[in-house]
Parts: structure tokens; C-alpha cells; sequence
């Protein structure tokens, strides 16, 4: 199963950019979308499927703003959007898709995290966002396997954005933020047991997947890792192989693709 993340910060502007084009070249099974910055009106006319790939979406109720889709060559037993909190529901953030039969119960899930940011209080959305989505995704490992894939905006340690050193109170870097992943990844009784599935194949450094419009620093690869594959420890023991594509630039982050030794 080839199951690729991309934030598009702009399905439009992404399309203008070649992404389908590139994406329908790609053998994809799964492609988790963040940022549509569309409603359903644009979203179902003009990017409704890819390749045989089908999409489920969760709009925001801002036109123009944040957004999440889900596409699958397989059809879905279930379908769920959001996470039944209004706050980050109205926001467009969580589309998630069942894959269930007889003996395995798995959901294939793309979220996209609240930026922190513009100011104090969009960082007060992200810590709030992150505290709600914790217990989530810990009763959702209790009764199945997933793989979430995420803009995630937060860089988890030192080796995961070239310059760490000046960025450690800025938001995406905060020590509070690294140590809510630090927890999540954790195996002992507090921790939530997950994995980090890119950084299980791939220990280099600089490996970014965003890169600020500012300067040269795309150029000259001055970068943070933003987005993620999260699965239970049973999906992220079958990821086989990782490539971010900086081939073309379709948006601010490159997608991230990871191919995993299951068939849906």
C-alpha cells in the first residue's frame, strides 16, 4: 500500500502547480490532502477523484481556509469526519476512512493541526487542538489499527529543522509542543504507544518537508519536517520505504510518501 501526505495550502493552487498530473503518475492506494483552502462547491466539481482514486473531505465553515481530504482506491466500510468538538470541526480538520472486515478493523485517517503561528492565540487553538486530540487518538488505538498522515506543524527534535537553535520559542519548535510528540511516541504507561513511521526508516538529518517563502530556503534546503506519517506499532512494522518528492514545488511543504507491506 503506497499511501502519500501532502499539504497543498491551496488545492487550486496546487492543481495549477502539476499536482494531480504528478499524482496520477504515482501508484498511489491512499493520499491524505491538508490545506484545501475550497469548499465542496469547488472540491467535488474539479477534485473529486484522481486515478481511480475516490475522495472523502472535511470542509472548514471559512471559505478559503484550512480543509482535509482523503482519497483511496478502495471504497471505504465507513466514512468519519471530524472529532464531535466544534471548535476544530468548524475548522475542517479530520477525515477518516474504515477499512473494516472480518478479523481487522483499520481506519486510514488525514488531519491537519491548527498553526500556532500568527499570535498567542491561534497558539492557544493549537494547545487546546493537541490536548483534545491525545485521549482521541488513544481510544482509537484501543479498539484499531491506524495510519494518520498530517501536517502536523511541529518539528520533533533538533535534527527535524536546520536551525533549531534560533527557533526554540517560536511556534512549531516550543518545548511544550516536542513534548506532547515526545508523550505520544512514548511506550511506557503514560505514553500513547505510537509510531513516527518516517524516522523508523530514515534517520538523516535534514530530511524537510516545509520550507518558508522567506529568502532562499528552499534553495538552499533550510527546512523543517512538518508532516507525518503516525500509525499504531502493528501498521508502522510494515512500512518498507520513504521518499519526500522535491522534484516540483505544488505548495510550501512537499508530499511524503511511504509504502507499507499490506494491501487494503
Amino acid at each position: 500500500m503506497r499511501f502519500i501526505t501532502a499539504n497543498l495550502n491551496g488545492v487550486r493552487s496546487a492543481a495549477s502547480k502539476g499536482f494531480f498530473e504528478w499524482l496520477c503518475q504515482q501508484q498511489a492506494d491512499a493520499v491524505g490532502v491538508q490545506e484545501l483552502k475550497a469548499q465542496a462547491d469547488v472540491v467535488e466539481a474539479k477534485f473529486r477523484s484522481c486515478d481511480r482514486l475516490n475522495g472523502h473531505f472535511h470542509y472548514a465553515q471559512k471559505k478559503g481556509y484550512s480543509g482535509v481530504g482523503l482519497y483511496t482506491r478502495e471504497e471505504p466500510s465507513d466514512v468519519v469526519t471530524g472529532l464531535g468538538i466544534d471548535e476544530f470541526d468548524g475548522e475542517g480538520r479530520w477525515v477518516e476512512k474504515r477499512f473494516d472486515k472480518p478479523g481487522r478493523r483499520l481506519s486510514l485517517i488525514s488531519v491537519y493541526f491548527p498553526s500556532g503561528t500568527s499570535g498567542e492565540e491561534r497558539q492557544a487553538v493549537k494547545y487546546r487542538f493537541l490536548a483534545a486530540l491525545y485521549p482521541h487518538l488513544l481510544a482509537l488505538k484501543a479498539e484499531r489499527e491506524f495510519i494518520l498522515v498530517a501536517d502536523v506543524n511541529i518539528a520533533h527534535k533538533e535534527v527535524d529543522l536546520k536551525n533549531w537553535r534560533s527557533n526554540q520559542k517560536n511556534s512549531g519548535f516550543l518545548p511544550d509542543e516536542r513534548a506532547w510528540l515526545t508523550r505520544l511516541f512514548d511506550n511506557g504507561a503514560d505514553g500513547g504507544g505510537l509510531v513516527d513511521v518516517f524516522r523508523t526508516l530514515n534517520d538523516k538529518a535534514e530530511q524537510y518537508t516545509w520550507w518558508s517563502a522567506r529568502g532562499a530556503a528552499r534553495a538552499n534546503n533550510v527546512g523543517w519536517r512538518l508532516d507525518y506519517h503516525l500509525a499504531t506499532p502493528g501498521m508502522a512494522a510494515l512500512a518498507r520505504s520513504e521518499a519526500i518528492y522535491t522534484g516540483q514545488m505544488f505548495s510550501d511543504h512537499a508530499p511524503l510518501t511511504i509504502d507499507y507491506d499490506f494491501t487494503l
